[in-house]
């Protein structure tokens, strides 16, 4: 399972190296590959191709959301221009009309949500339905929530699962796995686990790292700080 990437292709190949990442192994892409550091169009383009070689499973986040309509309209959103959205523009300056529709129909192709047949759920911020990401009113909700985190990390301990206390969204699934909210924001690092709830965003787009993790052992790599990978560019902490 892969982490936010934010423009980082350098970041992507030298962490997927690290992990020792074979064509047999199944790759979970939780969302974000663009908007940070000056290689989204690349990153796009290397996602592609890894799908060719083995079975990857590409989740939307709120900047590939982004970065869609900007492909299918011409127009780009204010916000989206003060998070990183310019710097993903540059990295399309040489790119004919064909590789944009290209990655136009990837983007469109990416999964909201995958649930695996253990009852892991791998989506890329959160959800807010009561049943789960498949009955969400506002399906953007599991690009952007991030209450479903919040509550994981602030859920009293001393709570039993069994307790009606115990939130139902965090009853209904074995793991939830995420994105979206940097661990960096904890002062952490490293993958963080709240109940049963995973984040494996690590900064990458600003001064972290980028994550892979063994979703059955646990056990993680990560990439050399982004920022070091690109010297001379701010990445997201200057968007």
């Amino acid at each position: 399972m892969v982490g936010d990437i934010h423009g980082g292709l350098k970041a992507l190949v030298q962490v997927l190296e690290r992990a020792v990442v074979s064509t047999g192994d199944r790759l979970i892409f939780l969302g974000d590959y663009v908007d940070g550091w000056s290689e989204s169009a690349a990153v796009i383009d290397y996602l592609l191709t890894l799908a060719e070689k083995q079975s990857c499973v590409f989740l939307k986040g709120n900047h590939d959301e982004w970065c869609e309509n900007w492909l299918l309209t011409g127009q780009a959103e204010k916000t989206w221009l003060q998070h990183g959205g310019q710097a993903t523009i540059k990295s399309y300056a040489a790119a004919d009309n064909a590789m944009k529709q290209i990655h136009l129909a990837f983007f469109r192709r990416m999964q909201l949500y995958e649930i695996d047949n253990r009852n892991r759920l791998f989506v890329h911020a959160g959800f807010t339905s009561m049943h789960g990401p498949q009955k969400e009113a506002y399906p953007s909700n599991v690009s952007w929530d991030r209450t479903l985190w919040e509550m994981a990390l602030t859920l009293d301990k001393n709570i039993h699962k069994d307790s009606l206390l115990y939130p139902k969204r965090l009853k209904l699934f074995h793991e939830i796995y995420i994105g979206h909210t940097p661990t960096l924001n904890f002062n952490v690092t490293t993958p963080m686990q709240g109940c049963n709830v995973w984040n494996v965003d690590t900064g990458a787009a600003f001064k972290g790292k980028l994550s892979v993790m063994d979703i059955d052992t646990k056990t993680f790599w990560q990439s050399d700080p982004v920022k070091n990978l690109y010297p001379g560019e701010p990445g997201r902490n200057g968007a």
